[in-house]
Formats: C-alpha cells, sequence, structure tokens
C-alpha cells in the first residue's frame, strides 16, 4: 500500500514584534486601539502578515527606566522590537551622551536575545548615529504640528500615527522577511 503525501509549504510561524517607548509608544491621550502598535499589527495583518504588537510603552519613561524594566516588557519569543526611547530623558536634562550609551545598552541587550531592531527618533532628537553604530535601522518621528497631534499639541494623534506607521512599514516588513528566512 503506498501512501500519498501532499508537499505543503511550512506554515509560517507567527511573528511577535514589541513596541517598547515612552508616551509616543504607548499613545498618550488617544484610545488605546488607536495607538501606534495596535494601528501597526492591524496595517501588517491586513497585508498578510501573521504578527502580534505588543504595546510597552509607558508616558514619561526614560532610557533609565527601559533599562530596569527590561526583563517585563521583552516577552520571551519576541522577534523584532521597536525602541523609541530619549526625549524625556532629555526634558529632564540628561546629556546627549547619555541617552545615546543607554539606548545602545538597550539595543546590544535586544541583539544578545537575536531580537531585531528597529530604532525611533522622536521630533528634533536624532538617533542616527546610535543606529548606524550598531547596525539597525532607523526612523524618524517628525510632523507638523496641528492636525496630527492630540488635544495637547505634542502627542500624535490616531491620524498622525497612521501616517508614521506608513512611513516606517517598509523598514518593518523588511525585518520580518529576514526574520521568516532565519
Amino acid at each position: 500500500m503506498m501512501l500519498a503525501v501532499a508537499a505543503c509549504p511550512a506554515a509560517a510561524l507567527q511573528l511577535h514584534i514589541v513596541a517598547f517607548g515612552d508616551s509616543a509608544t504607548s499613545g498618550y491621550l488617544i484610545p488605546h486601539q488607536q495607538a501606534y502598535p495596535a494601528q501597526l499589527q492591524q496595517a501588517l495583518r491586513s497585508k498578510g502578515h501573521d504578527v502580534t504588537v505588543k504595546n510597552a510603552g509607558i508616558a514619561g519613561d526614560t532610557t533609565a527606566g527601559a533599562l530596569k524594566r527590561f526583563d517585563e516588557a521583552i516577552d520571551p519569543g519576541t522577534d523584532i522590537c521597536i525602541l523609541e526611547f530619549g526625549a524625556n530623558d532629555l526634558r529632564r536634562g540628561s546629556s546627549m551622551t547619555g541617552v545615546r550609551a543607554r539606548i545602545a545598552d538597550l539595543i546590544r541587550a535586544l541583539q544578545a536575545r537575536r531580537i531585531d531592531v528597529l530604532v525611533i527618533g522622536l521630533g528634533r532628537l536624532d538617533l542616527t548615529g546610535v543606529a548606524r553604530e550598531n547596525g539597525v535601522p532607523y526612523a524618524q518621528w517628525q510632523l507638523p504640528t496641528g492636525k496630527f497631534r492630540a488635544r495637547d499639541g505634542a502627542h500624535f494623534n490616531a491620524e498622525g500615527y497612521r501616517i508614521l506607521i506608513g512611513r516606517m512599514l517598509p523598514q518593518i516588513e523588511s525585518l520580518l522577511a529576514a526574520r521568516q528566512t532565519k
């Protein structure tokens, strides 16, 4: 007796993304489902990607706070981390040198866990150098004030996040494609 075995491509595993950051990540002043992690998950799924995006953003957090809550925020099995910190550090008087050093520490800790990283610079905070030095992609989040902002005029609203996601989606999809070939 001969059994016929159908050739089936291996099912792609669901990929796990953690959005790790401060109020710009958490979605301060807007409903949770309108914050960028929820919108990113929806955008990726609508393009056929099997992903979950965890929102590990805390309003007011700093790079020092991120290092302290790293293990709590970054779950085992995380594939990609979108790292957005530094604005609160500078607002509280930290040096740019210190911010860059702590961002680099976070990147190295993620890479040690074999997690791919996308670094986000918020507004005038430019982290291009630290991203380049650590071999990770970088995106700058900059939008004019006004209609893309939440009621405080500083944080983003749902439309602002939609625009930012559209700009960084190619980088996220590149990271996803690289993960699926590993």
